[in-house]
């Protein structure tokens, strides 16, 4: 077995793709042997479709494409990644702000905290950055 299996997509920045990359993601934990049933497979689809709708909705045009990645480590642990090409980071919003949208980043560090996992944002050489999670194998709770 390799040390890791890797996987990733580039779509429009469309908000179309989102299901598209929700999809896209089941469809690769499950052919790396994940049960289709698995919370995990579940989690980082909710996790990606955030991470996706962010990377649409708040680039204002400027990201043609955003990228999905994903990796499997040999010892379970799962790197989670969505890339856009827009400077402009992730915004915390304060708790007490009232409005409908807003709360994708907040949802993504919940999920990420209840695998006991890790968030970060990285800058790419191109001017953009990712959003990578990082949740510890094994990958089935």
């Amino acid at each position: 077995m390799a040390d890791h299996q890797h996987a990733s997509l580039s779509l429009p920045s469309d908000f179309v793709s989102v299901r598209e990359a929700r999809t896209y993601v089941g469809n690769v934990l499950s052919k790396w042997g994940l049960p289709d049933d698995a919370e995990t497979i579940h989690t980082v689809q909710l996790i990606v479709s955030e991470l996706a709708t962010n990377a649409v909705q708040h680039t204002c045009g400027r990201s043609p494409t955003f990228t999905v990645h994903l990796r499997l480590d040999e010892d379970g642990e799962l790197h989670i990644g969505v890339t856009d090409s827009h400077p402009r980071w992730p915004q915390r919003l304060p708790a007490a702000v009232q409005q409908d949208n807003g709360r994708g980043m907040l949802i993504v560090r919940t999920l990420t905290a209840e695998f006991a996992g890790s968030m970060s944002v990285v800058p790419t050489e191109e001017g953009g950055k990712t959003v990578r999670v990082t949740l510890p194998g094994p990958p089935c709770r």
